[in-house]
């Protein structure tokens, strides 16, 4: 396993030096973090960090980030957008994500351009093509390319060298967009988004690890945590707590996700529809 590994990351470094000079768009995640590094170690001044600011961004997520450019001294640009001024984005239909990432890319597109950047990568491991994801087909057409996926790296394999790398973020929990917590159909606002980052805030308050509250119609909290972390709630003082605070915030009604914390819990019911669909085409076809 660990020459196979090894393979990987020599494949990935051959293709930053192919790229010359590439610009990554950092989350401050564990993939593009490690992208960044291994670029700004083997091309110096030739990579170059571009990070989002806007509301659909936590704010963990921007201070993990600056966190790492101060301590790394990578050359960065913070590229300041409001998806919210996109009425598409707002409307949030299932496609959402793709007017997202193109609202966020074609940006920082511009920027790199501005400095001279041809490439702009994003940190798409190997293991990013099962769940529904219409961003990538937003980045495949702006030119964005994935060399993490392309040298074959998953999200194990990118958090071992991670460690090796002594990065901080090799054990970091997966993060998304604000936005990915709010049921498709319903409206995007700054209130709901606020609301959201306010209500993670309280859970992670309670040093639990994997957190995402969704926002479903009917102004719904629905709190999903790791499977292992749900005993945490199996008292009654604890449920009391949360749910005067999440009222405090504004959620109307506050429940506990059984099944706990999974990424794209919010494409479920899509993700059977998409089935469903296939299934009774097939049928018909016969």
């Amino acid at each position: 396993m660990t020459d196979d590994r090894t393979g990987k990351l020599n494949k990935l470094k051959a293709l930053l030096h192919h790229y010359e000079k590439i610009a990554v768009a950092c989350s401050g995640g564990v993939d593009s973090t490690f992208l960044l590094k291994v670029a700004c170690d083997e091309l110096g001044d030739g990579a170059l960090g571009l990070t989002v600011q806007s509301p659909t961004v936590t704010e963990d997520d921007l201070k993990d980030v600056q966190a790492f450019y101060r301590a790394s001294g990578v050359p960065f640009a913070i590229v300041r957008l409001n998806q919210l001024d996109t009425p598409f984005f707002r409307h949030n239909s299932p496609t959402r994500c793709y007017v997202c990432k193109t609202i966020e890319f074609t940006s920082m597109a511009k920027e790199a351009q501005k400095r001279g950047f041809k490439w702009i990568a994003a940190g798409i491991n190997a293991d990013d093509a099962g769940d529904y994801r219409p961003g990538l087909r937003a980045l495949d057409e702006i030119g964005v390319v994935s060399p993490l996926k392309e040298a074959g790296l998953s999200k194990s394999d990118i958090r071992y060298f991670s460690r090796q790398y002594h990065l901080k973020t090799w054990n970091k929990p997966a993060g998304s967009c604000l936005a990915s917590r709010i049921q498709y159909g319903e409206h995007i606002t700054q209130e709901k988004l606020d609301k959201i980052s306010a209500a993670e805030k309280v859970l992670k308050s309670y040093h639990l690890k994997y957190v995402r509250v969704r926002y479903h119609h009917g102004n719904i909290a629905r709190i999903e945590v790791g499977p292992e972390e749900r005993q945490f709630f199996f008292s009654t003082e604890v449920m009391d707590d949360v749910a005067e605070k999440f009222k405090r915030i504004g959620f109307s009604y506050t429940t506990l996700d059984l099944n706990g914390y999974r990424s794209g819990s919010m494409n479920e019911v899509l993700n059977e529809k998409i089935k469903n669909r296939v299934k009774m085409s097939s049928y018909g076809s016969r």
